[in-house]
């Protein structure tokens, strides 16, 4: 009996911290808005290399993290007078793929389908994220060293679109743009709520954080 008091002790205290993580106040959290209007951007059109640029995400929950890498589709970014003015990627959502469980080929299956479904990403019915940008400005903090603009834009997952705004490191060199970001998202504002403990009560260690970390790097020529 008291073994069992003690491990729902020890993961009511895991959870209280892992909510108190996820509440933190990161350099990585972007600023999250209504849908922008994209307007008309005039720049020269660069295409996105789909084999130079990638998705790395991860994700945590009480009792550890996973973590992997989605595919980028398509993509096309404009470019006026060394400066970028818009344009759009789009990542393919039925590539999700798991990376910390390749020696267990049973569980990484089991969660690569779990985040396909409808309880996450729903691949099947949205297999299509999007980003378009709506603004760029330079950035100039010394508390985001890896960062030289603010990008703005509207991203869509399933069939939720929010404005988005995080630092970003851009460089444009012999013609090739390649754009560096690293931010964390709060998933519950694309009403993907599965585990989340903002809408359900006495999860205990099932309980998943709300955000995830989106790592991407994006190439286009």
């Amino acid at each position: 009996m008291k073994r069992k008091l003690l491990s729902a002790a020890l993961i009511a205290i895991a959870a209280t911290a892992f909510l108190i993580s996820g509440c933190a106040k990161s350099d990585k959290e972007v600023k999250v808005g209504d849908k922008q209007n994209t307007g008309n951007k005039s720049g020269k059109p660069l295409t996105v290399s789909v084999a130079d640029s990638k998705v790395n995400w991860t994700g945590k929950k009480v009792t550890g993290q996973h973590s992997g890498t989605i595919k980028v589709a398509n993509g096309e970014i404009l470019v006026d007078n060394g400066k970028v003015t818009g344009g759009k990627v789009e990542i393919d959502m039925k590539t999700i793929v798991n990376e910390d469980l390749s020696k267990d080929e049973e569980s990484q299956k089991k969660l690569v389908g779990h985040l396909s479904s409808a309880d996450f990403f729903d691949a099947g019915k949205y297999p299509t994220s999007k980003l378009e940008l709506t603004k760029v400005e330079p950035l100039n903090d010394a508390a985001k060293p890896n960062a030289n603009s603010t990008v703005t834009g509207n991203l869509t997952m399933k069939d939720v679109t929010k404005s988005i705004t995080f630092p970003a490191e851009i460089k444009i060199e012999n013609g090739v743009l390649t754009v560096k970001a690293n931010f964390d998202i709060d998933r519950t504002d694309w009403d993907i709520k599965y585990g989340s403990g903002k809408f359900f009560e006495n999860l205990g260690d099932k309980m998943i954080n709300d955000k995830f970390n989106l790592n991407l790097t994006v190439v286009a020529k």
